[in-house]
């Protein structure tokens, strides 16, 4: 029998979002402008335990990538 149902790997071509539900960002503050946010995985995250910790090891490859042409 088939079934009727959409394929689930397929847009609709219009949702509609309940936004009363919607609660602020309590990251926001947290980012500065013109900033990004990264999530590590958690390994990683277990190594990296601090902003500076990161931002140092990725300016260090940074510094060591070839320039570009």
């Amino acid at each position: 029998m088939p079934t009727t149902e959409p394929d689930v790997d397929e847009m609709q071509a219009e949702y509609h979002f309940d936004y009363s539900k919607a609660r602020p960002n309590r990251f926001a503050d947290r980012c500065k402008r013109g900033s990004r946010m990264v999530v590590l995985d958690p390994d990683v995250a277990e190594v990296f335990t601090t902003t500076e910790s990161v931002n140092a090891v990725l300016r260090a490859i940074i510094a060591n990538m070839p320039k570009a042409a």
